[in-house]
């Protein structure tokens, strides 16, 4: 890989913000990443090469920070939180549980054998998808305050679990690098809280500010990387890293400045590479010759879209219950994984992303209402 493939897939990486650009579309910007990388990729051109040691290593470097941002976007400071957690704690476990029966259904119908990792992509939800579609929303109504624990529950439970799930015959290895990479993210909450209220965060990052060395984001990464070299150790994947530390990062407070540091590294440069890999590494042409794995993508769509669906039985509105089902983190992390480990049948990668795309299309279709139903049950600014 050289500086000419690198500066081709930064350039044809436009297409994704190009794509998301019709607010009405409501499409994430790693759509148009991974159409980049199917036609640069095995299924068209073949320019790019997921197998190219290069580039994917940068591609795992940007996988490690999508998880990281999208840790940060779980709002744990956020009182909303705390104030809906019952309800929403209950409605992430009643998904898991109707999961697991709707899952094992479906792997048994297709002969894949992968019932516990279809059950944690139906169970899944992804705070960076929903959050980003509910921009500027207002989050204080009942409906969005047991919204938002419902889908920080979801995202970290599913984060975790995926490892697990995905390569049951080492299971026991993949528990203890878990816990580990998990562990190190309690210590580094631990550490960050007493920085933070020892007011030494705060001297620092003036000093950062004033002198322009960029100290936040140089310890950022070094903590994201310190926990993905642990994942790596203990086998398990950096998505499991990534999303520790930002979940971390966002329980102490990210500071805005970091903020925008943060996503100025993922989203302009090495989010696009990642996505791009991911799309050049998939073969669209094995789905001609297995038709079975689009039936089985469109399928596991649609029944994330019915297990997120059915709470509308706890009285919850069924557009926040709709959009609930968005995923694109947990089930891309499946196809890489699956990809990189030799652990998914033919097409059955292509078919996890397929899910996930089902599930965007869902929560694009039902993001204006649930716009609607915030604004109507927002408290009035006079408290009335």
């Amino acid at each position: 890989m050289g500086f000419g493939t690198l500066a081709l897939i930064c350039l044809v990486a436009l297409l994704g913000p190009i794509l998301s650009l019709p607010r009405w579309l409501h499409l994430p910007v790693v759509i148009g990443e991974l159409l980049v990388g199917i036609l640069l990729g095995q299924t068209g051109f073949g320019v790019v090469h997921a197998d190219d040691p290069t580039f994917a290593f940068l591609a795992e470097v940007g996988f490690a920070l999508v998880m990281f941002v999208a840790g940060t976007h779980l709002p744990l400071r956020d009182p909303a939180l705390r104030a809906g957690l019952p309800r929403g704690l209950t409605r992430a476990v009643g998904v898991g549980l109707l999961a697991v029966p709707v899952a094992w259904l479906v792997a048994e119908f297709f002969g894949t054998g992968h019932a516990a990792l279809y059950a944690v992509l139906l169970a899944s939800s992804s705070a960076a998808i929903v959050l980003p579609v509910l921009n500027g929303t207002p989050l204080t109504g009942p409906a969005m305050v047991e919204l938002l624990p419902q889908l920080a529950v979801a995202d970290a439970a599913c984060v975790v679990a995926l490892p697990l799930a995905i390569d049951p015959a080492h299971v026991g290895r993949a528990l203890v690098g878990a816990l580990v990479v998990i562990a190190g993210a309690v210590v580094l909450w631990l550490v960050l809280r007493w920085f933070v209220r020892s007011g030494r965060e705060e001297r620092i990052r003036h000093l950062s500010h004033e002198r322009s060395l960029a100290l936040e984001l140089r310890a950022s990464l070094t903590i994201l990387f310190t926990l993905a070299a642990l994942a790596v150790a203990g086998h398990v994947s950096v998505m499991l890293a990534g999303f520790a530390a930002g979940m971390a990062l966002s329980a102490v407070g990210e500071p805005r400045r970091v903020a925008k540091q943060l996503f100025a590294v993922t989203e302009g440069f090495f989010a696009p590479i990642f996505f791009v890999w991911l799309g050049a590494s998939l073969d669209l042409r094995q789905l001609a010759d297995h038709p079975s794995a689009i039936v089985l993508g469109i399928v596991l769509g649609l029944a994330a879209v019915a297990v997120h669906g059915a709470m509308v039985v706890t009285a919850q509105p069924w557009p926040a219950a709709v959009i609930t089902a968005a995923q694109l983190g947990v089930p891309t992390a499946a196809a890489a994984l699956g990809t990189t480990l030799g652990l998914l049948r033919v097409g059955e990668a292509t078919a996890l992303l397929l899910g996930a795309l089902v599930t965007i299309t869902a929560t694009a279709i039902v993001a204006g209402r649930v716009e609607a139903l915030a604004v109507a049950t927002a408290p009035s600014p006079t408290g009335d």
